[in-house]
């Protein structure tokens, strides 16, 4: 991987980088060194597993927020064909942070919709980092009625630190323009399936959050708020947010065990970012199979059982 890297894979990198060090060394001097490179590819391996066998929630919060990491026109592009975006709220403009068009995985019509960040500070900019806008979320909703319309199955894909937090958003309806999602979601006559690709932060995932399957990568997290923003209040110190995002159980292994997610897609080791084409086909197994589990379905009886499976969230018996 090239890069630094984050502050816990510092010794992986390191040793990376040797390998190719003593690999140039080889080619370059016409020397054999084969069988110390493999020495040192068998300690990096066994590394790896180490470090990444177990990973922290907070470790796990910085993998889902790499740089390098798939972003959902990644996605689009590596498994999906015949992607046409389709852009606009029809009200004020369309907005970036949010992908949204109709797209065929396998000649499968669906209505792909997701966050999109950005990979310089030029396109991030432009994008809010991810953090939609109210009309980012009504142009959601506009393609989300229109694949209804058309009997097409929607797929979202979730990666936002939460939705834009600035004052013209909140002026243009922000609040009301996510929980109207949140309701119009729950009612729609198609399947839905929800991916939690990267963040899955606040309302600001919420807003497209609401589907039959909710799936998550493994590294990716989901929570009510972000690890600094729940330590800033419980403790007063961002500092703390290795703590809060422990106590906020907020990744994959959690949510599984809360009966908030309903599958983890595996991620080669190291994360998504490692080999995204690897991440890539386990979304696109995930999503072939899910489709044809929910395209077989009665649709009274898909949208009774999505209603039901999140007015289940957050029962327990004492």
């Amino acid at each position: 991987m090239s890069g630094s890297g984050l502050e816990f894979e510092k010794p992986i990198v390191e040793l990376e980088q040797k390998i190719i060090e003593l690999k140039n060394f080889s080619d370059n001097r016409k020397i054999d060194l084969s069988d110390e490179i493999v020495k040192f590819e068998e300690k990096l391996k066994k590394l790896k597993e180490d470090i990444f066998g177990n990973l922290s929630a907070w470790q796990k919060v910085q993998i889902a927020r790499h740089p390098k990491r798939p972003y959902t026109k990644d996605y689009i592009n590596l498994i999906m064909t015949d992607f046409i975006e389709l852009r606009g709220d029809q009200l004020f403009g369309d907005d970036q942070a949010m992908i949204c068009g109709l797209a065929k995985i396998d000649g499968q019509k669906v209505m792909v919709i997701g966050h999109q960040k950005g990979r310089d500070t030029k396109e991030n900019l432009k994008r809010s980092f991810g953090c939609a806008h109210p009309e980012g979320y009504r142009k959601a909703l506009r393609l989300m009625r229109l694949a209804e319309r058309f009997k097409v199955p929607i797929i979202t894909f979730i990666d936002t630190p939460g939705a834009y937090p600035g004052i013209d958003a909140e002026e243009r309806g922000q609040a009301g323009a996510i929980a109207l999602n949140i309701r119009e979601m729950s009612q729609f006559r198609v399947p839905i399936i929800i991916v939690i690709i990267g963040e899955g932060g606040s309302g600001g995932a919420l807003g497209i959050g609401v589907g039959d399957r909710v799936c998550m990568f493994e590294n990716s997290y989901y929570s009510v708020i972000s690890p600094e923003g729940c330590a800033a209040i419980l403790w007063r110190n961002r500092a703390n947010a290795p703590e809060a995002a422990a106590a906020l159980k907020i990744t994959a292994d959690d949510l599984i065990k809360l009966k908030i997610i309903d599958e983890i897609i595996p991620e080669p080791l190291g994360g998504a970012h490692r080999d995204p084409s690897i991440a890539a086909a386990a979304l696109k197994t995930s999503l072939k199979k899910n489709l044809k589990e929910l395209l077989k379905l009665p649709l009274d009886q898909l949208v009774e059982k999505r209603y039901e499976k999140f007015r289940n969230m957050g029962t327990w018996n004492e």
